[in-house]
Parts: C-alpha cells; structure tokens; sequence
C-alpha cells in the first residue's frame, strides 16, 4: 500500500498536534496543586508529547522527499 506525499504530510501534522495536546495534558497536570499522581502523568504527558511530535516532524519532513523512477 502506497501512502501519497499528501497522506504523509496530513499523518505529520496530525502526530504534531497529538504532540502538543499530550504537551498540555502534562503541563495541566504540573500546575495541579493536589493532584495525588502528579509526577506520573507530568512525566508520561511530557515523554508522550516529545514522541509524538518527533515522529509527526520526521514524517512531515520526509514527506517532502520526492521518489525517484
């Protein structure tokens, strides 16, 4: 199954929004005063944002690599 430069951009730019939202979910989670699992969600959110977002730019940014015939 071949997947088009479009698909690949739009997968990218949907990994760099899970990202950010993951992001969010961990900087929510460190600003709650108290919240009993703080550290772990702070930590997970932070870890997950940092995964998904390096992976949604690899594929963005491969997907502006053209195929040769």
């Amino acid at each position: 199954m071949k997947i088009s430069s479009d698909d690949r951009k739009a997968i990218g730019l949907i990994l760099i929004c899970l990202g950010f939202l993951f992001f969010l979910i961990g900087l929510a989670a460190h600003l709650k005063e108290s919240f009993y699992s703080r550290t772990e969600i702070t930590t997970t959110g932070f870890v997950a944002a940092a995964v998904f977002a390096g992976v949604g730019v690899l594929v963005f940014l491969f997907s502006f690599t053209k195929k040769q015939s």
